[in-house]
């Protein structure tokens, strides 16, 4: 039996998974990991806390393994998924110039309306699939630039290195010797041509960062070095995979083939959709990025980010009190016979893809002297499923390829009532493969597949066959009823503000 050791290395913390021949995990280990929420929208991490939270997070999960009188010399190999937007920037000895800055931070708001007011807008989109926005890690290089004369010295001097998290932890395993980083984690930096695959040197230009160190371009399923992570084993495992988190996900899902799509329900919500070999510009709000890929095939995706999803749920339940536990929500969903007109608009930070309305404020429709706080519940849970449905139908409009099935994840997938509406307002198969480490199971599927654990993506495809599939159900007419009311809602707020 072989194994393959796959680290995701998170915002909040480091998961470590032992994953054997046939996608089952065996063994998994959770570090927490700190993070600083300054002044002015900064978010940052300690680079070197990151490194150390990995190496103490697979310590412990080899430990485990062991304890379960697991073999160490048959791990083969090691797969990374990591946060994706976050980057670190070191000098020539390898020593940060900075903290790493989070994905999260707002700082650079000033430079990203600075690049609209230049109209750069257009080209970025083009070029890299992207918006304008701090969310990606572009506009904050260059506010360090900006900001900070010790890296802009490093920069104008050609010793500064730029890296996404994976970047960093492979350069710090490998002690050095491997400086490379996937397309998908590129694909989110702004510096990342999509079509060519490689740099955008006319991009790096525009930014005044054309003496940036950036790291050689690889798929994510790749030999990046061999590492024995500083002695936690006795032998030199190769790094195999390297993949951003969301994308990672989709691939542990099984969004192999053009019109596949995952969505994690979580707080927000990431929903990527698998849309082949070419790359397409959205026309509905979605951005354009790499879904994933090897050495012989590149896959292209869609994505459309939600912003409030499980959050609408805690809202009613911690601010309005109106249920105490989770597990009571699928019950009061069901026990009415419909949702009585009610709609939760959840724009509590604005609404995100694909409306892009961030001065949007969150509302609550249709209240009548009839409603009860239950009509009220269910309409926050039902907003999940309307937002979902906004972006796929976007998607398919942007791609010209119909959703073949949702494939889903995430803690909100254990309501059957969620579900079920899902599959009913999509009037297509929604599949929940219950894992609730898909990014890590993403990158080890990735790793073995290059280091010949697995044979192909054909066996994948074999492996977790015990998914739950929901299909479009009895209510169907009714629910397209309900979302007609929830398009008139939201178009009606949209044309007033």
């Amino acid at each position: 039996m072989s194994f393959i050791l796959a680290i995701d290395q998170g915002t909040s913390s480091t998961k470590t998974i032992i994953f054997d021949e046939h996608g089952n995990a065996v063994h998994k280990e959770t570090e927490l990991l700190k993070t600083h929420y300054l002044e002015g929208n900064r978010v940052e991490q300690d680079p070197e806390e990151i490194y150390q939270n990995i190496l103490t997070s697979v310590g412990k999960c080899l430990g485990g393994f062991v304890s379960k009188k697991g073999d160490l010399s048959k791990i083969k190999a090691c797969g990374i998924s990591n946060q994706r937007e976050t980057f670190v920037l070191w000098d020539k000895t390898g020593k940060p110039l900075y903290n790493a800055i989070v994905w999260q931070c707002k700082r650079s708001v000033a430079i990203c309306e600075s690049l609209e007011k230049e109209g750069l807008g257009p080209k970025i989109n083009e070029k890299t699939g992207l918006i304008i926005d701090p969310y990606f890690s572009g506009s904050k290089v260059i506010w360090l630039y900006d900001n900070e004369p010790k890296i802009k010295e490093a920069i104008d001097k050609g010793e500064a290195y730029f890296g996404t998290i994976d970047t960093w932890l492979l350069y710090k395993l490998t002690k050095g010797q491997s400086y490379l980083t996937d397309y998908t984690n590129a694909s989110r930096t702004q510096f990342f041509n999509l079509k060519e695959l490689c740099w955008d040197q006319e991009l790096l230009a525009d930014f005044g960062l054309s003496k940036l160190n950036l790291p050689e371009l690889k798929p994510s399923s790749f030999h990046f070095g061999t590492t024995n992570l500083e002695g936690l084993l006795d032998h030199q495992i190769s790094i195999s995979a390297m993949i951003g988190d969301s994308h990672a996900a989709a691939f542990g899902e099984g969004c192999f083939e053009p019109g596949s799509a995952k969505a994690t329900l979580g707080t927000g919500s990431s929903i990527l959709m698998n849309i082949g070999k070419e790359p397409k510009t959205s026309q509905n709000g979605m951005v354009t990025t790499i879904c994933w890929s090897t050495e012989n095939r590149v896959d292209y995706a869609l994505e459309g980010i939600i912003v409030s999803a499980g959050a609408t749920i805690e809202w009613i339940k911690n601010q309005l009190g109106l249920f105490e536990n989770a597990s009571e929500l699928e019950q009061i969903c069901l026990s009415l016979s419909d949702n009585g007109g009610v709609y939760i608009v959840p724009a509590f930070s604005g609404l995100g893809a694909p409306h892009w309305d961030m001065n949007r404020k969150a509302t609550i429709e249709g209240l009548s002297f009839e409603s009860s706080k239950n009509h009220v519940i269910r309409a926050a849970v039902e907003s999940v499923p309307y937002q979902i449905k906004d972006v796929i139908v976007a998607m398919e409009a942007d791609s010209g390829t119909p959703l073949t099935e949702l494939k889903i994840d995430g803690g909100i997938t254990s309501n059957k009532f969620v579900v079920q509406f899902l599959a009913d307002i999509l009037h297509r198969k929604v599949s929940n493969i219950a894992i609730a480490d898909v990014s890590a199971l993403g990158a080890a599927y990735l790793a073995g597949l290059n280091s010949k654990v697995y044979e192909s993506i054909d066996q994948l495809k074999s492996f977790n066959q015990s998914s739950t599939s929901t299909l479009p159900g009895e209510n169907s007419e009714k629910v397209a009823g309900y979302y007609e009311g929830w398009k008139k809602i939201i178009g009606k707020k949209n044309s007033q503000t």
